[in-house]
This record gives structure tokens, sequence and C-alpha cells, in this order.
């Protein structure tokens, strides 16, 4: 199964991510008055919580910086209600996936099963442990098969996220140590040019790579060590293996079935830039 889960991330998260890589989402969010991408970024993604401080978001984040969901939480529900932002990330996504897919495909019976097997995985995981996940779950399912899709892909996205946390927690690495594991798996040298790290202050992007030196994950250069490499490789099969509750509600045939009705969405949404 944890090969299952694998596949089906690969298949379903280009089309969570036309949440972050095409405009109509930020244009939602926008209209409603979010100053920033990040102020809209964190109001409508932390919405399912309810109005929790800062310190929660934070910690159900995981990888963003000390003081980087104060700076949007609760500054941006104060005029904004977290439902609104909710409802604005949901419209401007389906905008975005209706748009790149096209109308016929849209409407299609393919798409519709996808979601239908989509939602069926999504709504059939234990929540144990798994906050986001657990908050989007008390959310209701769109009956629209495009918004239906988005909806329970990103509930699923949401799931093996909070089990990637668990994982990382488990190995020792914090948010931005695991964003530096990610860079260098990526071939991203030197791993603290990664846009997600960056714009951090200098002190900060030091402290954090001395630590990963001292603990033997980076080498005097910021490199992968043969155990820095082995350590990531530990992490993704565990969250493989965490994430693969959902798709045990399906039957093989299901899941090669949800699987063909996928791979032509979702070749078509990569082609567009949603990776």
């Amino acid at each position: 199964m944890s090969q299952t889960a694998r596949r089906l991330y690969e298949l379903l998260e280009p089309i969570c991510m036309v949440t972050f890589s095409a405009p109509e989402c930020n244009e939602e969010l926008a209209a409603l008055g979010h100053r920033t991408y990040w102020d809209g970024y964190f109001a409508s993604r932390a919405a399912p919580l309810g109005r929790v401080p800062a310190e929660v978001v934070h910690a159900a984040f995981y990888s963003f910086a000390q003081g980087e969901a104060a700076r949007h939480i609760p500054g941006a529900w104060e005029t904004i209600p977290p439902e609104a932002s909710l409802a604005a990330r949901l419209r401007g996504s389906a905008a975005s996936l209706r748009r790149i897919v096209g109308a016929e495909r849209a409407e299609s019976a393919g798409l519709a099963r996808a979601a239908d097997l989509t939602a069926r995985a999504a709504t059939h995981a234990p929540m144990e442990g798994r906050v986001m996940y657990a908050a989007m779950r008390a959310l209701p399912v769109p009956s629209d098969p495009v918004e239906r899709l988005w909806h329970c892909a990103t509930m699923l996205r949401e799931h093996r996220a909070d089990g990637h946390i668990a994982a990382l927690v488990g190995a020792g690495v914090g948010g931005t140590e695991a964003h530096v594991l990610s860079a260098l798996a990526q071939g991203i040298h030197p791993p603290e040019s990664f846009g997600r790290i960056h714009h951090l202050p200098r002190q900060r992007l030091t402290a954090v790579m001395d630590g990963l030196r001292s603990r033997g994950l980076v080498d005097a250069e910021g490199r992968f060590t043969q155990e820095g490499r082995e350590t990531k490789r530990r992490i993704e099969a565990l969250t493989d293996d965490l994430a693969a509750a959902p798709y045990e509600t399906l039957s093989p045939a299901e899941v090669d079935e949800l699987t063909g009705c996928l791979e032509p969405l979702t070749a078509t949404v990569v082609a567009a830039g949603s990776r």
C-alpha cells in the first residue's frame, strides 16, 4: 500500500497545487481584501482549524520558521472571516482546475469517477494524530465534481502532511531543516537558496546548517552525507507508509480505476505548469 500511496500522491499533488501555481485562488483571496499572497495562504489554509492562535497554526504547519505564522494569524482574520477565506480558496482552486482541464473534461464521467473514488479514500482514514486532516474532514464535501476532486485531493494532501510531520519529528528533523533536506534531494545547492527558506536571516540559516553538520547529515560544503541521504530516504518511506490508510478502503480494481482516471487529468495539469 505504500507504493499505492506514493503513486496517488504523485497524481493528486498537481491537482492540489493549482491553489498555489495558478492565479484564480490568489485573485479570489485578494478580492476579499487580503493584502498579500501569504495573508491569503495562512488565512485560507488554517481556516478549517477555526480561530486558533498563531502558535497552533505554527505547530500544525510545522515547516515555517518561528514567527512567520504570527505575521498573518490572527491579523488576516480580523476583518475577513475564516469561512470567507475558506470558500474563496475552494472557488479559486476549482476555477483553476476547471480552466486547465477544459470544459469537456471537467464535465466528463472520468473526472466525476475520480472525484468519487478520491472522496471515498479521503473520508475513510483514521483521524487520530492528524490535526489538519481532521479539520478538513469536518468540512462538508462539495457536490460539484471538480470542487469535490480538488477538496478531497487536498484533504489527502493534509493527511499525508500530518504523517510527514510525524516522520520528521521522529527523525529529529525540524521544519527549516526539512526544507534543507528537500532542497538537497532536488539537487539544489546551496540549499540555503531554496525558495522556501532563502528569505530567512543569514544567522538563522547558518545555525540550521551548522546543526545538520554537527549531526552528520550534511558535509562541510553543505551537501548530503551518506547518513543525511539515508535519513531523508527513511523519512520519505515512513511518510508513504503513513499515507496508505485512506486507500485501504478501495479495492485493487478501484485503485487501478482511480489511477487510470487521474493520469490524463494530472498530465494536463502538469503540462500547464502545476507540479
